[in-house]
């Protein structure tokens, strides 16, 4: 076969649009022993192709259903239906613990204390807080009469072209 045919068909395969008839011609091309040297990669690739369709697998496979019946399996069975029912517990309790509503007075005096300590706490950071705030205002008064002044520039530069204008004019 002619070299050319061949690599017109080594084209047409690489783009997939190859008939069976023609990759049998192929195949038997790279059958032959006598390939030239830049076509070596294919003779390799389709040798492979063509072993490979001989192997078969020998090996038995083992039935599912047979290990399905054990004694083991049956436990490890019971045992996640045990898992699943004692996390179910828990979350139930869980759950029932956190939608029990408790008042200050069903807490212990440690208990009390420790409420009272970390309130005192909140208020304090919030006092500080607040004190922050209030020389936020100071800040936003500064940066609104900033922005006024910048308008009031923008005008200024406008009265500038304008007066150069005139100037220039006479």
């Amino acid at each position: 076969m002619a070299l050319i045919n061949i690599e017109q068909l080594l084209e047409k395969y690489d783009n997939a649009e190859t008939s069976l008839a023609e990759e049998a011609q192929i195949r038997a091309y790279f059958a032959e022993e006598d390939v030239p040297a830049h076509l070596e990669s294919y003779k390799l690739l389709f040798q492979y192709v063509s072993q490979t369709k001989q192997e078969q697998f020998t090996k038995d496979v083992p039935l599912l259903p047979k290990a399905f019946g054990t004694k083991r399996t049956k436990l490890y069975q019971w045992i996640s239906v045990a898992a699943v029912a004692v996390l179910m517990l828990g979350a139930y309790f869980q759950v029932n613990q956190m939608n029990q509503k408790t008042s200050l007075n069903d807490l212990s005096q440690e208990q009390l204390m420790a409420y009272n300590q970390t309130m005192e706490v909140f208020n304090l950071v919030s006092s500080k807080l607040n004190k922050g705030t209030n020389h936020l205002g100071a800040l936003n008064l500064v940066s609104s009469k900033l922005n006024e002044g910048a308008e009031n520039l923008i005008h200024i530069k406008e009265f500038n072209k304008a007066t150069n204008r005139i100037i220039k004019n006479k």
